[in-house]
C-alpha cells in the first residue's frame, strides 16, 4: 500500500484550480507533518496556509515553475494550484530545522496524495518578495512552498535511458515523463 501512495504521489503543475482544497484538509495535511520525525525534536517548522484566490496569486507571482521546461512559464489562469503551504522555520525555536523540512513535506504529499490530491514542492522561490507579498515576521525563514490542488494532467515514470538524461519532459499530449533510475543503479556493491 505505501509503495502505490509513493508511486502516485508525483510532482504536479497543472491543476483543475476551481477545485478547491478546504482549511479542513489543509490542517489535517500539517497535523501529519507535526506528528513526523523532527531532529532534536525541535519542531521549529511552521506552515503558512493560503486557499484564498487574491493570497495565492501573490505566492504564484514567486515561484520558478519546472525548470527543465524552458518555454513554459507555469500553469495559466485555470489550472493553477487551489492551495498553497508554506514552510517556515522559527529562527526563535532553533537555529537550523536539519532535515525536518524534507520529512513533513513528505509527510504533506503523501497525505495529499491519499485525499486524491496533488502537489508540487518549490525551493525556486523568490523569497525576498514572498516574505514582503505576505508580511512575515522577521525571524521566520522560508524555506520551501508546496503547491496543491486536483491534479489535471497525467505524470508518468520512465526508465532512464540509455543517455542517462535525468531531465522530465511533455509529450505533444501534455503528458509528463519522469526519468528514473533503476533500483540496480542505487545500490552499491563494493567487490574487495
Amino acid at each position: 500500500m505505501i509503495r502505490e501512495l509513493i508511486e502516485k504521489n508525483r510532482t504536479y503543475r497543472r491543476f483543475y484550480q476551481d477545485v478547491d482544497v478546504s482549511q479542513q484538509t489543509l490542517r489535517e495535511l500539517i497535523d501529519l507533518a507535526r506528528l513526523s520525525s523532527t531532529g532534536g525534536n525541535h519542531q521549529s517548522l511552521k506552515f503558512f496556509l493560503s486557499q484564498r484566490l487574491e493570497t495565492n496569486q501573490r505566492i504564484f507571482k514567486t515561484l520558478k515553475w519546472a525548470g527543465y521546461l524552458k518555454d513554459w512559464d507555469g500553469p495559466e489562469e485555470g489550472e493553477r494550484p487551489s492551495a498553497y503551504v508554506i514552510v517556515l522555520h522559527d529562527q526563535k525555536i532553533s537555529k537550523g530545522f536539519f532535515w525536518d523540512h524534507g520529512i513533513a513535506i513528505q509527510s504533506i504529499l503523501l497525505g495529499a496524495t491519499e485525499k486524491g490530491l496533488g502537489g508540487c514542492q518549490f525551493n525556486a522561490i523568490d523569497r525576498v518578495a514572498l516574505a514582503q507579498e505576505l508580511n512575515l515576521p522577521g525571524h521566520f525563514e522560508i524555506v520551501s512552498v508546496i503547491a496543491l490542488g486536483k491534479p489535471k494532467e497525467v505524470v508518468v515514470i520512465e526508465k532512464l535511458g540509455e543517455s542517462g538524461d535525468i531531465k522530465y519532459w511533455r509529450d505533444q499530449q501534455g503528458i509528463h515523463h519522469v526519468p528514473k533510475r533503476a533500483l540496480d543503479d542505487l545500490i552499491f556493491t563494493h567487490n574487495r
